[in-house]
């Protein structure tokens, strides 16, 4: 367990490693999971993923965690915060995907919790956002259960499609 940024009382999260490919493409590979992307990832695609939070541990100093469930040492998810634009300014963003398997045991809620009050007592950063489809109607529930409320409405273009979002935010209270 070493390596840890975030523990809770179930999970740890840590930086991801190349040895977890398996399970990014166990989660990443499933069209369930990946709905709010239109489309389930390639190899390639989940590479570049991984890659891109790597440079984001590296320029930004946050990006996606792997969720490691304790009791099984086994990596069931990601969760972080990643800096992301929105309107003129650039914001930190908790993400979270985890795989189907692990869905409905309150993982994404603990985790986004704690990455929550890592940015907001460790980070000392003023808001956190959480931009989600507006169809995603389970990570909305998270984001609620996080203390978010909706903000703002807007389109993001990915995959030659137009994608309604919901920004939803909090502040920090420590501030």
């Amino acid at each position: 367990m070493n390596n840890i940024i975030i523990e809770t009382k179930r999970l740890y999260l840590r930086k991801l490693h190349l040895s977890d490919m398996k399970e990014l493409c166990d989660i990443m590979q499933d069209k369930d999971v990946m709905y709010a992307y239109e489309h389930s990832f390639s190899n390639d695609e989940v590479m570049q993923w991984y890659i891109k939070q790597q440079e984001r541990y590296e320029n930004d100093g946050v990006g996606l965690l792997a969720v490691i469930l304790k009791s099984k040492n086994k990596l069931i998810g990601q969760c972080g915060l990643t800096l992301q634009d929105y309107k003129d300014k650039k914001i930190y963003e908790i993400g979270y995907l985890f795989n189907k398997s692990y869905w409905h045991n309150g993982y994404a809620v603990e985790s986004a919790t704690a990455c929550k009050e890592y940015a907001f007592q460790k980070l000392k950063i003023n808001e956190v956002y959480s931009i989600i489809r507006t169809n995603n109607y389970a990570s909305q529930k998270v984001a609620e259960r996080n203390g978010m409320t909706i903000k703002d409405e807007i389109v993001k273009h990915y995959y030659n499609l137009d994608m309604p979002h919901y920004v939803y935010n909090i502040k920090n209270p420590l501030i």
